[in-house]
């Protein structure tokens, strides 16, 4: 795809506006809590320089803050790359900056390259602050396993699996990062990533209902295409009672969560039921409530209430 005059003339400002508004920036906060939460579980209370107010506390939090932004930055924009010509013949995303042609390919590559970049910059940061070096090895292939994502979905219907193991990389990356010791000693860090991992995958399964028809006919591969619907929905559910038992036995193992994230869980286990009941009541027409603001609040309130229980 060529430049347009449009993208010419908006600048590299503009082009960094349109790229973040289409690949909707915000819902970083899907993954964001649960990394935030990993990072608290890894340090606290092990390392007393990671105390509340204090200096290195503040660095690891804005340092995993933008490695995560980053990432799935450069995740998004190589999912919009991929799927551009599959973007344009669907009426549901030919809207999109690339099919619309309000930005250009190049551009959306050369923020992918950028993000990359910043991504491993960041990691490398972990090892000149703080001497950690596994940041820096893992972090090409954590980046390389986020941008596949649109390439599983040509190859297999558990391209959702993918896609959710992708975001439960989060709670355990950000523990590698502050201490990694702390993925052999804590079971409640893979219990979360376990919750994340399920959780994604079964509104994933929810948000590919939309597509249904154009999976099969650009014969790309989700369940939703390969069980029907009611197959999906028996999955998406099956999915999520695995997330709220993760969740639970997260609580169980772990003697530092407490009565809030307890009350947490419950109320997330409480808006999964939600979500799947309103998909079966008004199926795809209400996609808004049931992947954006539902989702986003179980990601806040888990990630919330795990910190408070840590800190206080």
């Amino acid at each position: 795809m060529t430049t347009t005059p449009a993208t010419a003339q908006r600048g590299l400002l503009g082009t960094t506006a349109v790229l973040a508004r289409d690949i909707k920036l915000a819902h970083s906060v899907f993954a964001l809590p649960f990394a935030l939460l990993g990072l608290f579980l890894a340090a606290w209370p092990a390392d007393p320089t990671l105390r509340i107010g204090g200096q290195q506390l503040f660095i690891n939090i804005l340092l995993v803050i933008a490695a995560m932004v980053t990432a799935r930055t450069a995740a998004m924009l190589a999912n919009r790359w991929l799927d551009r010509d599959i973007d344009a013949r669907n009426p549901r995303t030919a809207g999109r900056a690339l099919p619309a042609g309000a930005t250009s390919s190049q551009a959306v590559l050369l923020g992918l390259v950028f993000s990359s970049m910043i991504f491993m910059l960041i990691c490398l940061l972990f090892l000149l602050l703080d001497g950690n070096w596994w940041p820096l090895v893992l972090g090409l292939p954590v980046l390389a396993w986020l941008c596949l994502y649109p390439v599983m979905k040509r190859v297999t219907w558990g391209c959702h699996l993918w896609l959710g193991a992708s975001l439960a990389w989060s709670p355990l990356a950000a523990a590698i990062a502050v201490r990694p010791d702390a993925l052999v000693e804590q079971g409640a860090l893979w219990l979360l990533a376990a919750m994340v991992l399920f959780w994604v995958s079964g509104f994933d399964i929810i948000y590919a209902l939309q597509d249904i028809d154009v999976d099969r006919r650009e014969r790309l591969h989700s369940i939703p295409a390969r069980f029907g619907i009611n197959g999906a929905l028996w999955i998406s559910r099956l999915l999520h009672m695995l997330a709220g038992s993760a969740l639970i036995l997260a609580w169980v193992v772990d003697q530092r969560l407490g009565a809030v994230f307890l009350g947490a869980s419950i109320a997330a286990c409480l808006l999964l039921l939600i979500e799947q009941a309103t998909v079966r009541r008004w199926g795809t027409t209400r996609m808004a409530l049931t992947f954006f603001t539902l989702n986003g609040i179980v990601s806040c309130v888990i990630g919330l209430a795990g910190i408070l229980d840590l800190a206080y």
